[in-house]
This record gives C-alpha cells, sequence and structure tokens, in this order.
C-alpha cells in the first residue's frame, strides 16, 4: 500500500511540470550566416534600426524615436506591413533586439535578436526568434500548425541573411 501512494505523490507532484511544458507554445528559430566582411561593415547596415533595405521582402521603413524604445514599421514588398519596436541596441556586443507589436503574419508576442561577432576579418550574424501561432486553438488546421509558423519564420530569417551576406560582401 506504501508504494501505491509513493507512486501517487509522485504522479501528483510530477503533474504540475507536464502540464506547464504542454501550455508553453512559444517557438524558436536559430539561423546563422558567416559573412566575408568585417563586423563594422555588417553593422552598419544590422545596426540601423530605421533602414532594413538589405533584407528583400521589405520595400520601405519608417522609423518613430530614437534609438531606446524606437519603432519602425515595415512596407513588405507584397503590400503587407509589419511594426516593430526596438528593445536593445548595443554597439559594443554589436546586439539588437526587437519585438514585433503588430503585423499581417499569423504570429503574435514575437521576439527577435540580431547578433554579430566579428573572427579574423569575417562576421558571423545569428538571427534567433521566438513566437507564438496566432491562433493556438487550432494546431491542426492546414498552414497553421507549429510546423508552418516556424517554416515561415525560418524562410524570413534565412532569405534576409543571405542577402545580408550578398550586400556585405560587394
Amino acid at each position: 500500500m506504501n508504494k501505491l501512494y509513493a507512486v501517487l505523490l509522485a504522479a501528483a507532484l510530477g503533474l504540475p511540470f507536464v502540464a506547464h511544458a504542454a501550455l508553453d507554445e512559444t517557438l524558436r528559430v536559430r539561423e546563422s550566416v558567416e559573412i566575408n566582411a568585417p563586423a563594422a561593415k555588417v553593422w552598419e547596415k544590422v545596426g540601423n534600426f530605421g533602414d532594413m533595405s538589405w533584407h528583400p521582402a521589405v520595400a520601405r521603413t519608417e522609423i518613430t524615436g530614437g534609438k531606446a524604445g524606437a519603432t519602425r514599421t515595415l512596407t513588405l514588398q507584397d503590400g503587407g506591413s509589419v511594426k516593430e519596436a526596438l528593445t536593445l541596441h548595443d554597439a559594443g556586443s554589436m546586439t539588437v533586439k526587437y519585438d514585433i507589436t503588430e503585423s499581417t503574419l499569423p504570429l503574435r508576442e514575437f521576439s527577435g535578436t540580431l547578433q554579430l561577432k566579428e573572427a579574423g576579418g569575417k562576421t558571423s550574424v545569428t538571427w534567433r526568434a521566438m513566437f507564438k501561432r496566432k491562433d493556438p486553438a487550432s494546431p491542426g488546421a492546414p498552414g497553421q500548425d507549429d510546423k508552418a509558423a516556424t517554416d515561415t519564420v525560418t524562410s524570413i530569417i534565412k532569405t534576409g541573411l543571405e542577402n545580408l551576406k550578398k550586400v556585405s560582401e560587394q
């Protein structure tokens, strides 16, 4: 009988951890690229929150405010728009963090980080994103599941990094 109580107690104590893991719907994407250019040159592009012309999906960038707390509206090539708020701009560590506050993408609670590191005249750029699907209640809807959301963000990030490499190495 004591073994039964021990098993039940262990199960009861473990349930909150299982429930918490099931409730965490945060998705993550991390992509990197090595650029054959000094970090200072790449930082001129990435560190300028008011100009995202290096990303081929962005047609226009409009910025409001200074470094901390600045906001920008990205007008996309397809006519959509994304509003972002700058949460960190650290030239010393060559890091930019931002949140998407409004978007035509089917995402919510999006937070992105771009970080540069120099090594031997080359630059490693890592772009990380954490986000949730806009409609977590329909996980099986075609094109609206976790894989579709992750694939979309991965594609956006990879396309941006590939073009950043191209324009920085010219």
